[in-house]
């Protein structure tokens, strides 16, 4: 659908920032597909899934290390930096 729209400049350029959009548009569709997908999981943390506040905190509380992974920064131990160059033994 197209259409007219005032949008911050600074915002939609830290947004496409962040999540690497390559164009407005699609920096746009990803920041709504977050707010709806955001929106969804508050619906279902309401409902409980049959666990206390205190289990869903625990079994969702992200750490920084699922932070990192979620935006690609971590390498697994299984695989060579995408940088630098591999040392060699002496």
């Amino acid at each position: 659908m197209k259409m007219t729209m005032h949008i911050d400049e600074d915002v939609l350029a830290h947004v496409m920032k962040v999540t690497g959009a390559k164009t407005k548009t699609q920096a746009v569709e990803m920041a709504l597909a977050d707010m709806a997908r955001r929106h969804k999981m508050k619906e279902l943390f309401q409902q409980g899934l049959g666990l206390t506040p205190n289990q869903l905190r625990a079994a969702y509380t992200p750490t920084p290390v699922d932070a990192l992974e979620s935006h690609g920064m971590m390498v697994s131990e299984n695989k060579q930096a995408p940088y630098g160059r591999r040392r060699t033994s002496r």
